[in-house]
This record gives structure tokens, C-alpha cells and sequence, in this order.
């Protein structure tokens, strides 16, 4: 187990021409379409890709609840800036990319993740990094890509078995029911006002941070969110049910010393490092959970993505 101690110009992607574009959509604001099956995923990608080098490895980063490819900004510049090639996309019905089927469980998920994986013909190997609600997903995702998994990055991420301490339970149910009422009134506007307030809390730049504030404002994303929150405990079912991830594989858990947790809620969220050969822990005195990805506390999660990598 390793515990975390404080430790030229950025090379910029060129798209590879494979990504697969409607006739006639017009491009994301950022970022690219990929089509799998009948619908369209916006992704970001970032760093140097490798051509004929060798497919290297590629960090693939997972949103949290609410979230969307911009929470990710400037974790992607800082690993571009040492060389790191990552992607960061809007699941379905978030941020700009189209609704998918219901139920919006890990599952769904997984499946799309797959697919877009499939899609980019891109056979590097895997670094999988999940912020908050993500943690979920991950447990889902990577028995599925465990052929090409390298490692997986845990950040202030909750897991399958917090469904069991009393308090987060009592959170986890009064978000549920807070999302099926959202779910029913995101129409009428109620999410503008709110973004103005709570929409980047992140600290993102100027340009992606009102891309972020506008995603958050939207119905559709608000809708798709709330559907994947309802399926919380589901997701988690799911996950519990692929058992723990392969203690061979190295992960790094990054959690916010902010957010004051009971210690056997910590001892939870710390459990996939503990539990791994090539463990890494990093509480990061300071941090809230979604400033963590921002301007002061970033490094430390590409710490964490540079220990799996390692």
C-alpha cells in the first residue's frame, strides 16, 4: 500500500478520423460524435495520440451524478502535459449526447462504454478513473474490460457496499426520491436558476465553465441524471454481484479531506486500495468533493491516475 505524499507546452490531440459523424450534424462544441448503434456520445479526447508508435494506454474518465465531459478539463490538460493520452465523454442523455433506452443502471452503461470503445477501434490498454457516483459504474465496468484493464482511480468515489451503512443509506434514499420528483418538474425551467448557483463548482475555465452551466441548466440532462440516481441501488446490485476488483490491479483511491465522513464510511471508501497489491491512498486535505477536480486539487488526482500507470 502507498500513501499519497505531496510530489513545455501541451501536446494537443489530432483527431484519427474515426470517429463516425451524422451527414449533416453539425459538430459538438467541443470534443467529437461517436455513433454506437443508433445514437450519438460526445467525446473529448486529449493528449498525444500515438499513430504509428503503438497503441499505448488511455486513461478513459468516468463523470459523476449530474456530471459531463467538461468535470474532467483540467485533469485532461495536466496528464496531456506528461504525455498522457485520456478520454472523457457525456453518457447517454447527458451533456450533448442523445438519450438512451431506460433503465440507465450500471449495466446500460457499461454496455455503451463498450460499445464506444468498440467504435474508436483503439486497442490500448486501460487506465478507468470514476468521480462520486462513478464508483459504481466502475465495479460494472471493469470485469467487462478486464482483458485491457491496467488499473482503476477511485476519486471521492462511493462503492457498491456503502449501501450498507445506515447513513449513507438514509443519503442515497433521500436522493432517490428527490430525483423522481426532478424527473416530473425538470421541465418547467427549474434547473436554470440553480445552475447559476451550483453549476461548476468545480472551479473550470471561463469557456468550460459555461459549457458546464449550460449543460446543467438542461432539462434533458437533468431528466437523464435523475434516471441514472433512481437506479442507484440497482447499479450498486450490480456491481456487488461482479464481486471486488482484481487485487493484481493497482488503484489509487483520491479522496476530499473536506468532506467529513464516519470512519467506517471512510474505511469503505478506502477498501478498494487496501485491498489492492499496488494500492495508493491520497487524502487531499482541503478538497470538496467536486473542487477536487479543480485548478488547486487536480494534481493530486493525476497522482493517482500516474501511480496506476507506473
Amino acid at each position: 500500500m502507498h500513501l499519497a505524499s505531496t510530489p513545455g507546452s501541451r501536446p494537443r490531440h489530432e483527431p484519427g478520423g474515426i470517429v463516425v459523424t451524422a451527414t449533416g450534424d453539425a459538430p459538438p462544441s467541443r470534443g467529437e460524435w461517436v455513433r454506437i448503434r443508433d445514437r450519438r456520445l460526445r467525446i473529448v479526447r486529449e493528449g498525444p495520440w500515438e499513430g504509428d508508435s503503438g497503441p499505448g494506454r488511455l486513461v478513459v474518465m468516468e463523470c459523476g451524478a449530474f456530471g459531463c465531459a467538461p468535470d474532467w478539463h483540467l485533469v485532461q490538460m495536466k496528464l496531456s502535459d506528461l504525455g498522457v493520452r485520456s478520454l472523457a465523454y457525456d453518457r447517454a442523455g447527458l451533456g450533448l449526447s442523445d438519450p438512451g433506452p431506460d433503465p440507465r443502471h450500471g449495466r446500460a452503461i457499461a454496455d455503451d462504454l463498450e460499445a464506444l470503445l468498440s467504435q474508436l477501434g483503439d486497442p490500448s490498454r486501460l487506465v478507468l478513473v470514476g468521480h462520486s457516483m462513478a464508483g459504481l459504474f466502475l465495479r460494472v465496468l471493469a470485469p467487462r474490460l478486464n482483458d485491457r484493464l491496467d488499473g482503476l482511480v477511485l476519486v471521492d468515489a462511493v462503492t457498491p457496499e456503502a449501501v450498507d451503512h445506515p447513513a449513507a443509506a438514509r443519503m442515497i434514499g433521500g436522493f432517490r426520491s428527490a430525483m423522481f420528483l426532478l424527473d416530473r418538474v425538470a421541465g418547467l425551467g427549474v434547473m436554470q436558476p440553480w445552475a447559476m448557483v451550483a453549476g461548476d463548482r468545480i472551479g473550470l475555465p471561463p469557456a468550460v465553465s459555461l459549457e458546464k452551466r449550460r449543460i446543467y441548466a438542461s432539462a434533458s440532462h437533468a431528466r437523464a441524471s435523475a434516471r441514472e440516481v433512481q437506479q442507484w441501488l440497482q447499479t450498486a446490485e450490480q456491481g456487488r454481484s461482479e464481486g471486488p476488483f482484481d487485487p493484481n490491479l493497482p488503484v489509487a483511491v483520491v479522496t476530499a479531506g473536506a468532506v467529513l465522513l464516519p470512519p467506517e464510511l471512510q474505511r469503505i471508501q478506502n477498501a478498494p486500495a487496501e485491498a489492492s497489491r499496488s494500492g495508493y491512498l491520497d487524502r487531499v486535505e482541503g478538497a470538496g468533493h467536486a473542487n477536487l477536480l479543480g485548478p488547486r486539487y487536480a494534481e493530486r488526482v493525476v497522482r493517482g491516475v500516474q501511480h496506476v500507470l507506473a
